[in-house]
């Protein structure tokens, strides 16, 4: 199984499960919450913190924006979308803070113009989200920014995950299994895929999940998962789109210390006696 190196985290089989915070878009346009989350991920104990980037008129046409949409931004769907929608001061004061906490940070990137503006920054990777995995062109454009690729596969079928692998190549790639609905449901999550994805593509398998409890970032860690994705939110209860299918801080954290103990519990594989089991082979046994 390959490894991939991001930043000076090594991804893969046999290293510590890499976990991601995606803060996304529930940040509400407001820095000081996005700040205020980035603190979250770090307290938590999290590896790294997401965010996502678009150029608003190239991702959506302009009947889309025009729709009507109440939101605290105004009345239309256009309103909402710039109104979430960092830019170039925002990212700034975001890179100079996750350097100050020594958290890396990265995107995923919607457009070609987002893949531009995030590289100003030397993030360490780039994500793919499962709504762009079949852009070919926005594959070819990241891919050729020479960092590792995360790519979610949520909503796709084996052969769109098969054509995409074929077009951005199996080097410096990490897969995540995701389930697109919000939040998923436990029937609709199909972890087994993980270890199935394992034996397809030979690569590092991750999950993205979106779902409201922690069970299953858990399990999808004892199933082989080395990346771990979830969305995080100050309150669930909060305004926003992606809030109730986010992790709140008592979840995060609870998350992060659990899928440690999985590691933990998992071992090596190797069925032995241990030093603890020598006296309770005395006391216990009667023969043998």
């Amino acid at each position: 199984m390959a490894i991939v190196t991001i930043g000076n985290k090594k991804i893969g089989d046999g290293k510590p499960c890499h976990i991601i915070a995606e803060i996304g878009i529930n940040h509400n346009g407001d820095i000081d919450i996005a700040k205020k989350l980035i603190d979250l991920a770090k307290l938590s104990g999290c590896d790294a913190v997401k965010f996502q980037k678009r150029t608003i008129d190239v991702v959506y046409p302009a009947e889309e924006l025009a729709k009507p949409r109440e939101s605290p931004f105004g009345e239309t769907n256009g309103d909402l979308k710039y109104g979430l929608e960092f830019g170039q001061e925002e990212y700034e004061a975001i890179d100079k803070y996750c350097k100050g906490k020594n958290m890396p940070w990265f995107a995923s990137c919607w457009d070609e113009g987002s893949v531009d503006f995030i590289a100003q920054f030397d993030v360490p990777c780039y994500k793919i989200a499962s709504a762009s995995m079949t852009d070919d062109d926005l594959l070819r454009y990241t891919k050729a920014k020479g960092k590792p690729i995360i790519m979610s596969t949520g909503m796709s079928t084996l052969e769109q995950i098969d054509h995409a692998v074929e077009l951005i190549g199996k080097e410096n790639l990490i897969i995540l299994h995701a389930t697109s609905t919000y939040p998923a449901l436990y029937d609709e999550l199909n972890l087994l895929v993980i270890p199935s994805l394992k034996k397809r593509y030979g690569v590092p398998i991750g999950y993205s999940g979106h779902e409201t409890g922690i069970a299953s970032s858990s399990a999808a860690v004892a199933l082989g998962a080395c990346v771990v994705e979830r969305h995080i939110t100050l309150d669930r209860a909060m305004w926003g789109s992606d809030q109730a299918a986010s992790l709140g801080p008592s979840g995060i954290i609870k998350m992060v210390n659990e899928i440690r103990l999985v590691e933990t519990s998992l071992g090596d594989g190797v069925k032995k006696v241990i030093e603890r089991e020598l006296p309770i082979i005395k006391k216990l046994r009667r023969k043998g």
